[in-house]
This record gives C-alpha cells, sequence and structure tokens, in this order.
C-alpha cells in the first residue's frame, strides 16, 4: 500500500503556529510570512542561521555574566559587528519585513529587527519584550536597575523624556495633547507574540494597498485572520480585496460576514451599498 503524503500549505503550517496563544512560535511564525512572497522558503535553514548567531553571541558571555552585560555584548554582536539596522533608503520595501531577506542585508524596519533581536536575547536568558509603542516599535528589558527601553534600530536605551517627545506627533494628531493626557506607561505596556505578528501584517497589508497589490493583499488578508478570527474588520478588507479581484462571491460573503458582526457603523452604509454593487454585478 502506497501512502501519499501532501505538505501543509503555507497558510496550514501558519495555523498550526499561532493556534494557541501559551504555545505561539512568534520568531517561527514571523519567518513563515515571507513563504507567500517567497514558495520555495525553507524556514528551519533560517530557524538553523539564527540559532548560529545565537551560538556566536553565546561564546562571547563571561560565565558570570549579568543581565547588563549580556545586554551590551547583544547590541555590540548585533548593531556594530553585523551591522543591522534600519533600511532607510526603501522604508517601504516589503522584505523589510522578511526574516530571511532582513538576515540577507541586515536591513529592516523597528518590528522586523525586534523580532529577531528579541530571539537572540531570549536565548541568552534575558527577560525582554516587545512594545507596540505608536508609530515606531520598541524593546524593553529588565534590567537590575530597572527596565530600559531600547530602540530596536539602533539599540539605544531611550529616557522617559525622549519617548514622551516621539509620542508628540502621535497625540497632537489624535487630538490627545492637553485635555485627555495619557500616562507614557500605557504606551509602554508588553506586546503580545499575537499582536507582534498582526502588526507586521497590517504594515505589509498598507504597502500593498497602497500598490493597488491585490493579489499579494489578499494573501495578507488571509493570514490576518487566520491569526484574529473575530476581528471583523479583516473579513471586510479581504472582501474587498476578492472584489478588486473580481472573486465576487468570496467579496460578497466577507462583506455581509463584516456587515453581521460589526458594531463600528462607520462605514456600514458604504459597504453595503458595495455589497448591492457587486451583486448587480454578478446578476
Amino acid at each position: 500500500m502506497q501512502f501519499s503524503y501532501t505538505p501543509p500549505s503555507p497558510l496550514d503550517y501558519f495555523a498550526t503556529l499561532v493556534q494557541s496563544d501559551s504555545d505561539f512560535a512568534l520568531f517561527e511564525a514571523a519567518v513563515s510570512l515571507a513563504q507567500d512572497e517567497y514558495p520555495e522558503l525553507d524556514i528551519q535553514l533560517v530557524l538553523d542561521e539564527v540559532d548560529q548567531l545565537l551560538a556566536r553571541v553565546r561564546r562571547r558571555l563571561p560565565a558570570d555574566a549579568g543581565a547588563l552585560q549580556k545586554l551590551r555584548i547583544l547590541n555590540q554582536f548585533f548593531f556594530k559587528d553585523l551591522g543591522f539596522g534600519g533600511n532607510v533608503n526603501d522604508y517601504y520595501d516589503p522584505d523589510n519585513s522578511h526574516m530571511n531577506a532582513l538576515l540577507r542585508t541586515r536591513r529592516g524596519i523597528p518590528i522586523s529587527l525586534a523580532v529577531l533581536w528579541l530571539e537572540l536575547a531570549q536565548g541568552l536568558g534575558l527577560v525582554v519584550r516587545g512594545v507596540g509603542f505608536p508609530g515606531h516599535f520598541m524593546v524593553k528589558v529588565n534590567l537590575p536597575m530597572g527596565q530600559a527601553v531600547i530602540d530596536p534600530l539602533t539599540g539605544l536605551s531611550l529616557s522617559r523624556e525622549e519617548l514622551s517627545e516621539r509620542l508628540d506627533p502621535y497625540r497632537r494628531r489624535n487630538g490627545l495633547e492637553d485635555t485627555f493626557e495619557v500616562p507614557l506607561g500605557l504606551y509602554l505596556q508588553s506586546a503580545s507574540p499575537r499582536e507582534i505578528i498582526a502588526r507586521m501584517l497590517r504594515n505589509l497589508k498598507e504597502i500593498y494597498r497602497t500598490q493597488e497589490d491585490w493579489e499579494r493583499m489578499l494573501a495578507v488578508q488571509e493570514r490576518l485572520i487566520v491569526l484574529l478570527p473575530e476581528s471583523w474588520p479583516e473579513y471586510r478588507d479581504r472582501g474587498l480585496a476578492h472584489a478588486e479581484l473580481g472573486h465576487t462571491d468570496q467579496a460578497v460573503a466577507d462583506l455581509e460576514c463584516y456587515l453581521v458582526h460589526s458594531e463600528d457603523l462607520v462605514d456600514v452604509d458604504a459597504i453595503a451599498d458595495r455589497v448591492d454593487e457587486l451583486r448587480r454585478q454578478a446578476g
């Protein structure tokens, strides 16, 4: 008797990585996002490459290294010796979000750099977390003298004053300057692995939406719905991508799902009109 084995699709594989919050494979899930752009990507090779980087930095640690020394050695290795940093020449290149490309070019955006840095830092035994800071993802690390917030583009620790300064444009944009001053600490809460992957996907989504690259945006939406099955606006956005691609039945199903579940009434009329339009086209 012959048994045939069909490997899981990239989306199925992603679903296994993100199904449980208690056993969420953050770095592997981040690596897997590149499979939509690089279908032949060998994820295990990427994981092995990072294990080799970790082994290299571990060899630099004295046996009695404390948290602060580990942090300094890691940052020297990551930012200075390996030269990881921001892709200032092409910030909106999708490859900035693909971990395999980041390892090749050493150029990324704050969140992709942070995910790689976090993987190495945790491998050294540091207590670190991602921070979903508005407009610029950060990392924080527990040290004997307290918690340090670090910019993953540079490895530099930021003071409360510097963090407040970076918040000013966001506060102005959202009318949060005077009457509703939110404490800085609320912006520095740990981001869960699920939130980190969602933010990475939404970065890609915005790039593809701006480029009107509906095929790639649809692939991102499929992942977002696997990741956040009760985030109804993601069904709306998948439906709109389907509509742009001429997939009328799928578009109507997704948009109606959004209309049934959404409590945000801001765009309900516009979406209902789009559903009517799609039905007329199909009829």
